[in-house]
């Protein structure tokens, strides 16, 4: 499985930002995937997550009404839509998979990991 993570950049505060991961390798109807985010000096923090097939999303708190986490099927492509960013978003951000529906907050139950995209939010 590989994922390729793509979208981060440099955004002023209030600003938009699109984020993409392209999962390849596999059939990916099982799978899970899930946004992680590491700021500097900072331990990697779940973002948001989605069953590869649908169904519910689950965010983390600081996130829930900014960012909206979703799929295209046909282009093997998870997307988060970060709208209202705020400097406390600045980080690396971090797609990820795991083979079954559950979306789970912590990153050690995630097997594989794209690279990070780097998100700057100037204040």
């Amino acid at each position: 499985v590989q994922l390729q993570a793509s979208g981060g950049g440099l955004v002023q505060a209030g600003g938009s930002l699109r984020l993409s991961c392209v999962a390849s390798g596999r059939s990916f109807s099982s799978y899970a995937i899930a946004w992680f985010r590491q700021a500097p000096g900072k331990e990697r923090d779940f973002v948001a997550g989605i069953k590869w097939t649908g169904g519910r999303e689950d965010y983390a708190d600081s996130v829930k009404g900014r960012f909206t986490i979703s799929r295209d099927n046909a282009k093997n492509t998870v997307s988060l839509q970060m709208n209202s960013l705020k400097s406390e978003d600045t980080a690396v951000y971090s797609c990820a998979a795991r083979w079954g529906a559950i979306v789970y907050v912590k990153s050690e139950e995630y097997n594989y990991w794209g690279q990070g995209t780097e998100v700057t939010v100037s204040s």
